[in-house]
């Protein structure tokens, strides 16, 4: 559904994305996890065809997204990382012109069968300013599905919001998932990547650095972690299973915590960096 070969981003001295390979297929959740500047959103721009690559190529669904731009725009829809609805306007009426814009058929049933999967129909005529950021999101979400697309971008589509607010827009995520559209997302939140992604690809710096299920990933630092404070730095060791992390915690004497392994592990591994 999603490939890449050799994809390539330069901004004038900055390298955003370099030799980027990656295949998406139907029907998966597919995360780019890295910190911010890692390259996750140029590989969305260029995904959807909003920038274009320095090099390499890019196919959605078998289209270039060069060669054949609209036939890639008639098959995706984008949600930005900004909230870029209008405020002064209803949920409804920011769906209305959105979908007369795109000539959806059906449209007025198809917006009351939206905001009913958002849990929005109860604040269909409500302005979109008196919305929380959750619930702005959702619209959001719901506002790029309008075309029927058959490939779904977000892009830190929970950006800025609380845990439980995050976890609502989980469980929708996970709903569309069901219902067979491909979807990729960028993130670095580690339990977002866990929770909805199928397979995760890590980015740094431009390059990707690991790629496969989030199991596997965490699989390659081991089951656990032995954090410990030591004259006022914070140490990881990293223990294949329960009992070599308890023999790592008996080696140190004070506030000692011994945990399961996470993708942001298997950056650290990687890289030396923590996830920010």
């Amino acid at each position: 559904m999603i490939r890449t070969e050799g994809l390539t981003k330069r901004y004038q001295q900055v390298m955003a994305l370099t030799d980027l390979n990656l295949e998406v297929t139907a029907g998966e959740i597919f995360g780019l996890l890295g910190p911010n500047g890692a390259g996750k959103t140029t590989t969305v721009k260029i995904l959807t065809t909003l920038a274009k690559p320095t090099a390499g190529r890019a196919f959605i669904q078998g289209y270039d997204v060069v060669a054949q731009p609209l036939a890639v725009k008639q098959r995706i829809a984008v949600c930005p990382q900004e909230i870029n609805l209008d405020k002064e306007l209803t949920a409804y009426e920011n769906l209305l012109i959105y979908g007369k814009l795109y000539r959806v058929p059906d449209l007025k049933k198809r917006l009351w069968d939206l905001l009913a999967i958002g849990e929005l129909a109860d604040r269909a005529n409500d302005l979109v300013k008196n919305f929380s950021g959750g619930q702005q999101r959702r619209l959001l979400i719901l506002r790029a599905l309008l075309s029927r697309p058959q490939v779904l971008f977000l892009d830190e589509p929970t950006v800025g919001l609380d845990p439980q607010i995050r976890r609502q827009i989980w469980e929708m995520i996970q709903q569309l998932h069901e219902q067979g559209l491909t979807i990729l997302l960028t993130t670095h939140y580690i339990e977002e990547a866990e929770k909805l992604c199928a397979r995760v690809g890590i980015l740094n710096r431009g390059r990707l650095i690991a790629l496969d299920t989030p199991a596997a990933l965490v699989q390659r630092v081991g089951g656990y972690v032995v954090e410990s404070q030591e004259n006022g730095r914070r140490h990881y060791a990293l223990a294949r299973d329960k009992k070599e992390a308890y023999a790592l915690a008996h080696t140190h004497h004070q506030d000692v915590t011994i945990r399961r392994s996470n993708l942001e592990d298997v950056f650290i591994q990687l890289t030396g960096e923590r996830l920010q």
